[in-house]
């Protein structure tokens, strides 16, 4: 799939902006905070419905204005499909097809994208939530139901939480609500780890074989999910939920002492481990750097053999980061079968036939032109 057409309106820096692509590597070029990134995180908000660089979908609309609008035509291998996201005060409201998606994780799968950024090596070194999100984004790209079931995973978590504290300050003493959302929450939670157990396997089959090109044959790299609540991936259903329940009535008096939800899905992490070592805690920037590329690539394969395209690639400011080696190997995977983008202040340096062949853009000022 490649994303064809791009128009913008008040989003971020630019007030309007209407752009055509090609089926190939797109380099825009560009002065630092003149608007390079915010062209890379609107293709990727048109994908996922929200941004990969904050939270606050207000940060989006241009300066004293009501909305931002991004549109898109993406072209799959059967169907031309238009895409809209329309961002205001009050929410966001999607459109595929010209037709409004009544959720956003209906919307969220007909555009398929991997982002990566100079902050995606932190993939490796950052915080659990760093991880937990990565899984979740991604995840959500190939499988709308789990959007939708960490959606209410989250509602029933705050309500746990809310009933928790209610106990904690003694407004509550009654605990048979919390029994009650404390078994919708285990229902919730083994449905998402099992999802993530299923989709870490699939990524480490992909990755170990990407990393071992990559390290020259010297490593071998291993993706290992930690649940906060011990339960194995060969565990059936009933057995993974009796695990939850012995943990959550293990730690019931703890959980009202502090007023809060201990365990679950969203207190997971995942280890990478290289050569049985993790690489956290023991590899070097290189080795670090090499696992979070791996896993990167090793996500193009993923979606291409689940849904049978090939996603777009979003490169942000992260060939600089690479050495000659890395950066070739990245250029030779996706070279002739990922649309690709690639925001950088220069090319110099990067001496590649896949972005030689490349169309090139310059933004400036929140204005953006074809320069080849």
């Amino acid at each position: 799939m490649y994303i064809e057409k791009l128009a913008l309106s008040n989003y971020r820096n630019y007030e309007e902006l209407f752009v055509e692509f090609e089926n190939k590597v797109n380099v825009i070029l560009g002065e630092n905070a003149q608007g390079k990134t915010n062209v890379m995180e609107s293709i990727y908000v048109l994908a996922m419905a929200k941004s990969h660089r904050t939270s606050n979908d207000k940060e989006l609309i241009r300066w004293d204005q009501e909305y931002a609008k991004i549109e898109g035509r993406v072209q799959k291998q059967h169907s031309s499909l238009p895409l809209q996201l329309f961002i205001s005060k009050k929410g966001k409201k999607a459109k595929c097809n010209h037709i409004e998606q009544q959720r956003l994780s209906q919307y969220v799968g007909n555009m398929n994208v991997v982002m990566f950024a100079p902050e995606d090596l932190n993939l490796v070194k950052g915080s659990p939530q760093v991880r937990r999100r990565f899984i979740d984004m991604e995840i959500g790209q190939v499988s709308p139901i789990y959007l939708h079931d960490m959606s209410q995973y989250q509602k029933i978590l705050q309500q746990r939480n809310h009933f928790l504290k209610m106990l904690q300050i003694k407004k509550q003493t009654d605990q048979t609500m919390l029994e009650i959302l404390t078994e919708q929450f285990i229902g919730m939670a083994v449905k998402i780890v099992t999802k993530r157990f299923e989709f870490l396997r699939l990524l480490q089959n992909w990755a170990k074989p990407i990393h071992q090109g990559i390290s020259r044959g010297l490593e071998s790299l291993e993706i290992t999910y930690k649940p906060s609540v011990e339960v194995l991936e060969e565990l059936d259903l009933s057995k993974m939920i009796a695990c939850f329940e012995e943990k959550f009535s293990k730690v019931r008096t703890r959980e009202i002492e502090r007023g809060t939800t201990l365990f679950g899905p969203h207190r997971d992490d995942l280890t990478f481990f290289v050569n049985g070592r993790d690489v956290q805690t023991f590899g070097s920037q290189g080795q670090q750097r090499t696992t979070a590329l791996s896993v990167k690539l090793a996500e193009i394969e993923l979606i291409h053999a689940e849904i049978g395209e090939y996603p777009i690639l979003l490169l942000d400011d992260v060939l600089s980061e690479l050495d000659d080696y890395r950066q070739s190997h990245l250029l030779n995977t996706i070279q002739g079968k990922v649309q690709t983008f690639v925001t950088t202040t220069s090319v110099e340096g990067i001496d590649h036939q896949t972005l030689k062949e490349a169309s090139t853009f310059v933004v400036e000022a929140g204005r953006i032109k074809k320069v080849n």
